[in-house]
């Protein structure tokens, strides 16, 4: 069974200069500014639930999984890193056989219709296609985080960036979450490097623009205990494994009113492997 909904892919600046979007949104308004456009297309994203075990980091750049979370409450960012942290660290060992994860932040979204504010506290679902990652930024990532000293030997070996991504407190059925089959991705032309500003920095993601070859799939009423990996950049490029899965939140239109609004926590995380 499928969904047709509208997705919000990117297009690239008119001018061919180069793609930004600034991190925090404009207090008054709620924008960010930016200087490229978007692109409205209605496109089928199909229910895999009860075929979840045909797709797999590796081949599809997702992986859905059932697994109750010990940490529930997802109320104190500190209370987050030190309970729900180190259970996802072992759970991102045993799902993908790597020997040192390592999460870098992570975000917990709650829908709010009409709210403009979007600090970090009060992120809403994230409603256009997108990676988090390019491979500069994923380099970037690993100096960032991780002792100077440990660095080149870990950049010599496999890593990844891996979301975890999770309803919290009932299911998501308000507002679900899209992702992209590597294998309809074109990686040479379906995606444009944007420069991602802080205040104080400057990140890269990518913006994904529209074609009819792309797969779109989600798994329908996903509850706290449901879980789905979404891989961000993969060292290996080779092509014979996925490197990246593009993502975004979708209004489905076959949503009952009076639908829980949709909350949800992704962590991210480096992954590295010995061999």
């Amino acid at each position: 069974m499928s969904t047709a909904a509208k997705l919000i892919y990117f297009s690239p600046p008119a001018d061919g200069s180069r793609a930004f979007s600034h991190v925090n949104a404009d207090p008054a308004t709620g924008e960010r500014p930016k200087n490229w456009n978007e692109d409205v297309r209605v496109v089928q994203i199909e229910d895999i639930r009860g075929k979840e075990d045909e797709f797999s980091l590796d081949i599809s750049g997702f992986q859905y999984y059932r697994h109750p979370a010990k940490h529930t409450k997802f109320t104190n960012d500190k209370e987050i890193e030190e309970e729900y942290y180190p259970e996802s660290v072992e759970l991102l060992k045993k799902l993908t056989g790597a020997s040192r994860v390592v999460i870098f932040d992570h975000t917990i979204r709650r829908r709010r219709p009409g709210v403009i504010d979007d600090n970090p506290q009060k992120r809403q679902p994230f409603a256009l296609v997108h990676v988090d990652q390019t491979a500069a930024s994923s380099v970037a990532r690993v100096h960032r985080h991780l002792p100077a000293t440990d660095v080149p030997a870990l950049l010599r070996g496999r890593f990844q960036i891996i979301n975890l991504w999770r309803p919290i407190s009932h299911s998501a059925v308000d507002w679900p979450l899209a992702v992209c089959d590597f294998r309809g991705l074109d990686i040479k032309e379906d995606l444009v490097p944007v420069a991602l500003v802080y205040p104080d920095r400057e990140g890269e993601t990518y913006g994904v623009k529209y074609t009819h070859n792309q797969k779109w799939m989600y798994k329908s009423a996903m509850d706290p205990e449901d879980l789905v990996l979404l891989k961000c950049f993969d060292s290996v490029q080779d092509g014979s494994v996925a490197t990246m899965t593009p993502h975004t939140a979708f209004e489905d239109p076959k949503t009952p009113k009076d639908t829980p609004l949709r909350e949800s926590i992704e962590l991210r995380a480096l992954v590295f492997y010995e061999n």
